[in-house]
């Protein structure tokens, strides 16, 4: 397994650089068909195995595309000292991906299980959603390896919202004649503090406003402008409140306009989705050995947000304990794979002897 997460964590995979995930893919597909002895459906950068001749009972589901940027080898090489495991991309999540194909090889009986290894989650899933829920549709359940929460499993996620607020004024010499312009500078000031407002916590909802850029040059009134909005909420009615009420913003100096984009990205995984599977996880876990399991819920979002909101029950962060995630000590504890692969190969065994 290390063998392979090394081939895998040494092929630079930013979302972003098109040949660099296609080769990434080449070489997922090429690990799985050694393991599998199946060759997968390749769906541009995306890698799918449906093993059997029946209907799909299990999704296995990850991802192989990093946030890490070409070269980054050379500044965060793969190594594994004293247990730890480190490389661009390990914890999130190639790690996982290793597992997962390791973990549906060693299954006397494959059929029935989708293996689904897409090549655009950290971008949104912006080509992989449509094919994430047709491949979750209607199984029993969805089993991500994502990495863990430390070691705790992710029985919960939240929704995620993504917006765009663009200001458009009029530009004007700022020392000449700034009273015919219209500041867009401003009026993004006004937009900022009315998002920020929209702010809940008692709810578990926030609305952070993010990256923000106006104007031109430092004499020159702004023209234009806008500042992104990340949204994270629990519930589905709670989304479509934060929905609602971007779109209510209103422009407050005369002469400027104001544009809305993005919105509802990622539908919330609610601890329902995963409660059953996550009373089955600390069964087995306890049957084959393994630290007590641990879930929690957690603000970030996953490819399970989606597969749950088809209506499939959902698991997430069966991938790789350790920690770091898009950070320079990202991690992964070596001595954690085996048992955690041997939890996912009892999970996804269980599942498809109960639905014969």
């Amino acid at each position: 397994m290390l063998a392979d997460v090394e081939r895998l964590v040494c092929k630079e995979s930013p979302s972003s650089d098109v040949d660099a995930v296609a080769e990434s893919a080449d070489l997922v597909a090429e690990l799985g068909t050694a393991l599998l002895g199946v060759v997968p459906e390749r769906v541009g950068p995306h890698v799918v195995w449906r093993l059997g001749d029946g209907p799909a009972r299990v999704l296995v589901l990850g991802h192989h595309d990093t946030v890490w940027p070409i070269g980054s080898l050379r500044t965060h090489p793969f190594s594994v000292r004293d247990g730890v495991l480190r490389g661009p991309g390990c914890f999130d999540m190639k790690v996982g991906v290793v597992m997962a194909l390791h973990a549906v090889a060693s299954l006397a009986d494959r059929s029935g299980v989708t293996v689904l290894v897409t090549g655009d989650e950290e971008l949104g899933s912006p080509s992989s959603r449509g094919l994430v829920e047709a491949e979750a549709a209607g199984c029993a359940a969805a089993l991500v390896l994502e990495a863990a929460a430390g070691s705790a499993l992710k029985v919960a996620r939240k929704g995620v919202s993504a917006y765009e607020v663009r200001a458009v004024g009029r530009a004007a010499h700022a020392g000449l004649e700034p009273e015919l312009g219209v500041n867009a500078a401003v009026e993004l000031a006004h937009q900022v503090l009315a998002v920020a407002t929209l702010n809940a916590p008692e709810r578990g909802t926030t609305v952070t406003p993010t990256l923000l850029n106006a104007g031109t040059t430092g004499n020159t009134v702004p023209a234009a402008g806008g500042f992104q909005v990340d949204v994270r909420v629990t519930s589905v009615a709670e989304q479509e409140r934060i929905d609602r009420r971007m779109r209510e913003l209103v422009p407050v100096l005369p002469g400027s306009a104001l544009e809305l984009l993005g919105g509802p990205n990622r539908p919330p995984l609610p601890e329902s989705a995963s409660a059953a599977l996550f009373a089955r996880a600390k069964r087995l876990g306890g049957e084959l050995g393994l630290a007590p399991i641990t879930g929690i819920a957690v603000g970030g979002a996953s490819d399970g947000n989606f597969t749950a909101g088809v209506g499939t029950p959902t698991l997430d962060g069966l991938g790789a304990t350790g920690g770091g995630a898009h950070a320079d000590h990202e991690h992964v504890l070596v001595d954690d794979i085996p048992g955690r692969t041997a939890l996912l190969a009892a999970l996804i065994r269980e599942l498809l002897e109960e639905d014969e």
